[in-house]
C-alpha cells in the first residue's frame, strides 16, 4: 500500500508547483499589461474620458471604496441565487429528457430555438412583470446559465456506460434506482463542466438586468458611471465584475472536484 502511495507524494508536489508557477505567470502577465497601459496613456497623453489610466482608475476606486460592496453584494446575490434556480431546474429537466424519448423530441428543439432570443429583450418584460427588485435579476440570471447545465447534463447522462446500464438493470433496478445509483453520477463531471460555464455568465446576467432597472448592483453602477461620464468608475465596475466572476467559477470548480473525487485522485492523499 505505501509502494503505491509513495508515486503520488510526488506528483502532488510538482503539480502544486506548476500551479504556484502558472499564477505567478498570470500576475507578472497582467502587472505588465497594466504596466504597458499607463505607459501608453502617458507617452500619447491620451485624454483621461477617453481612456483613463491605471493610476486614475486606482484613484477612482478609493474614492468609491465605501459603497463598492454595497454594489458587489447585490449583484452577486443576484448571481448566486439565479446560478442555483437555474442549474436545479436544468437537472430537473435534463433527468426527464434523457429518459423520456417523446420530451426529447420536443422540448429539445424549442431549448435550443430559445437561446437565439435575445436576454436584453427578455430583461425589460421581466421587470414590468416582476417589478424592480432582486426576482427580475435571479430570472435573468437562471435562464442564461440554464441551457449550458441542461444541455451538459443530458449529454453526461447519454454517455453513461451501457454494459453498467444492462448489468444493474438486470439485477431488478427500476428507472428511478438506475438514475440514482448510475446514471446521475455518471453525469456528475458533464453537469459540473457545465456549471462552471453558467458560473462565468452568472455575473454577466445579473448586470444585464441591473442595466435594465434596479437600484442597487454593478449594473446600475456602471450606468450612472457611463452616464456622468466617468471611465475611471467604468474601469473600476468591469475589474469588480471580472474578479468576481473569477472567484464564482472557482468556487464552483472546488466544489466540483469535492463532489467528483475520482475525476481528482490526487485529493484523496
Amino acid at each position: 500500500m505505501n509502494a503505491a502511495a509513495a508515486p503520488t507524494a510526488p506528483a502532488a508536489s510538482n503539480g502544486r508547483r506548476r500551479r504556484v508557477v502558472d499564477t505567478a505567470l498570470a500576475v507578472g502577465l497582467l502587472a505588465l499589461l497594466v504596466a504597458a497601459w499607463q505607459a501608453y496613456v502617458r507617452v500619447f497623453d491620451v485624454a483621461p474620458y477617453l481612456l483613463p489610466p491605471p493610476s486614475d482608475v486606482w484613484q477612482a476606486f478609493t474614492e468609491i471604496r465605501g459603497t463598492l460592496p454595497g454594489h458587489i453584494g447585490a449583484t452577486v446575490t443576484a448571481a448566486v441565487l439565479g446560478l442555483v434556480v437555474g442549474a436545479a431546474v436544468a437537472v430537473a429537466l435534463a433527468v426527464v429528457i434523457a429518459t423520456v424519448p417523446l420530451v426529447r423530441r420536443v422540448v429539445l428543439p424549442l431549448l435550443v430555438v430559445s437561446q437565439s432570443i435575445p436576454m436584453v429583450v427578455v430583461a425589460p418584460l421581466l421587470i414590468v412583470w416582476l417589478g424592480f427588485g432582486l426576482a427580475p435579476k435571479v430570472v435573468v440570471v437562471a435562464l442564461i446559465v440554464f441551457f449550458p447545465v441542461v444541455v451538459s447534463t443530458v449529454a453526461g447522462i447519454d454517455a453513461t456506460d451501457r454494459d453498467l446500464v444492462d448489468l444493474v438493470r438486470s439485477m431488478g433496478a427500476g428507472r428511478a434506482r438506475l438514475l440514482r445509483t448510475v446514471q446521475v453520477p455518471a453525469a456528475l463531471p458533464a453537469f459540473f463542466a457545465g456549471l462552471q460555464v453558467s458560473a462565468a455568465y452568472a455575473m454577466l446576467g445579473a448586470v444585464i438586468a441591473e442595466w435594465m432597472g434596479a437600484s442597487e448592483g454593478l449594473g446600475i453602477f456602471l450606468t450612472r458611471a457611463q452616464t456622468s461620464f466617468r471611465l475611471d468608475r467604468v474601469f473600476v465596475g468591469i475589474a469588480a465584475i471580472a474578479v468576481v466572476s473569477v472567484a464564482l467559477f472557482l468556487v464552483v470548480r472546488l466544489i466540483a472536484r469535492l463532489a467528483t473525487p475520482w475525476q481528482h485522485p490526487r485529493l484523496e492523499h
